[in-house]
C-alpha cells in the first residue's frame, strides 16, 4: 500500500497523520492529576511493546501517512532502551518529538540531536518549589529548571505544559507568561481533564475564558495578541506584544478541538486509541506477534472514531464519572 495521507481518514473527513506512542507506563513522578495516589497496577513486561515492535508498528503508520510522531509515557526517558528507540524512529523521516518531565533530558541531548528532535514539551505545573513537590509528590524542581536552561542553551524549542487547577496554581498564570518576556519558549496552559483516579470535578477547572480574562486584565496596557493557529492545532495561541515567546491554551473541556483532530495514540501495551477520551481500544500488538497484518485493525479503529471526545459529546456525559472512569488513568494512556 503506497504512502497516502488519505488512507487514515475517518467517517468525518479527518485525516490522521500524527501518532503519539507511549513507550512506558513508568514515571519518576507521581503527579496528582495523572495517577491515583495509591499508584497503578503496571502492565507485565511481557505484554509491553519491545523496541523492535515499537519501530515496526511506527513504520506501518508512516507508510499509511503519519508524518509526525511524539513519544510519551509515563516518562519516556526512564525506559532503559529509550535512546535506541529515539535513534531508530529518527531514521523514519518524520517530525519526531516527545513530552517529558525534564528530569533526565541532560542524558539525552546528543541523542535528540542525532535523531533530529528539535522541539520538546516539558511538563511543569508550578514555578514554586513547594507547589511543584506537592503536585508531583517528588523533589526534582531544581533539576527540571536546570534542564530547561540546558535545552534552550542547546537550541531546542521548548514548550512548557501547565495543567491549570483552580486554587492550586491558577495564581501562577502570569508568572509563567512572564517567562516568555525574554525567552523564546511557549507556555501551554491545559484545562484540567477528567481521567480515572484523578479526583476531577468541574470546580477545579480553570477555563480558557478565565485564563484569558486574567491575562487581559494584567496585560491591559501591553495588549495580548492572538496568533494564527497551525492546521490541526490543539491550542489557541497568543502572545504579549513585545515579548519574545508566546502562550496558548488547550481547552479540551470548554472548547474542544475535535473537528480538526488528526491524532491517534498507541499505548505502551500496543493498543490503539483513536481518542484521548475513548474507552475502547484495538490491540495491534497481539496481531503483530501473531504474524498478521495490523493495517486492517488500524483502518477499523480510525473508522470507529466518534465526532467528539470518545462519544462524550455534551457536558453532562463529559462530567459523568461513570463514563470517564471507564477510561485509563492518564499515565497508562500516554497523554
Amino acid at each position: 500500500m503506497e504512502n497516502n495521507s488519505n488512507s487514515m481518514q475517518d467517517n468525518y473527513g479527518r485525516v490522521h497523520n500524527y501518532l503519539r506512542i507511549s513507550i512506558t507506563e513508568h514515571c519518576n513522578l507521581r503527579c496528582t492529576y495523572c495517577m491515583p495516589a495509591e499508584g497503578i497496577a503496571l502492565t507485565p513486561r511481557a505484554h509491553l511493546m519491545t523496541a523492535d515492535e515499537i519501530v515496526t508498528i511506527a513504520k506501518t503508520f508512516v507508510k499509511l501517512g503519519v508524518n509526525k510522531i511524539r513519544l510519551t509515557g509515563g516518562e519516556p526517558l526512564v525506559r532503559k532502551d529509550a535512546k535506541i528507540i529515539i535513534e531508530q524512529l529518527g531514521k523514519l523521516g518524520v517530525e519526531l518529538t516527545l513530552t517529558t518531565n525534564g528530569i533526565l533530558v541532560h542524558e539525552f541531548i546528543d541523542t535528540f540531536k542525532e535523531a533530529r528532535v528539535t522541539t520538546l514539551n516539558v511538563s511543569i505545573d508550578s514555578l514554586k518549589k513547594e507547589k511543584f513537590n506537592q503536585i508531583t509528590r517528588r523533589n526534582y524542581f531544581e533539576k527540571v529548571i536546570e534542564n530547561l536552561d540546558l535545552l534552550e542553551a542547546n537550541g531546542f524549542q521548548v514548550k512548557l505544559n501547565v495543567v491549570v487547577i483552580k486554587g492550586f496554581n491558577d495564581h501562577e498564570i502570569i508568572d509563567f507568561i512572564e517567562m516568555t518576556k525574554g525567552r523564546n519558549i511557549q507556555i501551554r496552559f491545559i484545562e484540567f481533564m477528567p481521567f480515572d483516579g484523578n479526583q476531577w470535578n468541574k470546580e477545579k477547572l480553570v477555563s480558557y475564558a478565565e485564563i484569558l480574562g486574567q491575562v487581559n486584565e494584567f496585560y491591559a496596557e501591553q495588549k495580548v495578541e492572538r496568533i494564527q493557529d497551525k492546521p490541526n492545532d490543539t491550542s489557541k495561541n497568543h502572545k504579549i506584544i513585545g515579548y519574545q515567546g508566546s502562550f496558548s491554551v488547550i481547552s479540551s473541556v470548554t472548547n474542544p478541538f475535535c473537528s480538526t483532530c488528526n491524532r491517534i495514540r498507541l499505548t505502551a501495551d500496543g493498543k490503539l486509541k483513536n481518542c484521548l477520551f475513548s474507552n475502547t481500544e484495538t490491540s495491534l500488538l497481539d496481531t503483530l506477534r501473531g504474524g498478521d497484518s495490523i493495517e486492517p485493525l488500524i483502518f477499523q479503529n480510525i473508522k470507529s472514531k466518534h465526532t467528539m471526545r470518545g462519544g462524550m459529546d455534551d457536558d453532562a456525559k463529559f462530567q459523568n464519572p461513570l463514563l470517564f472512569s471507564k477510561n485509563r488513568s492518564m499515565i497508562k494512556i500516554g497523554g
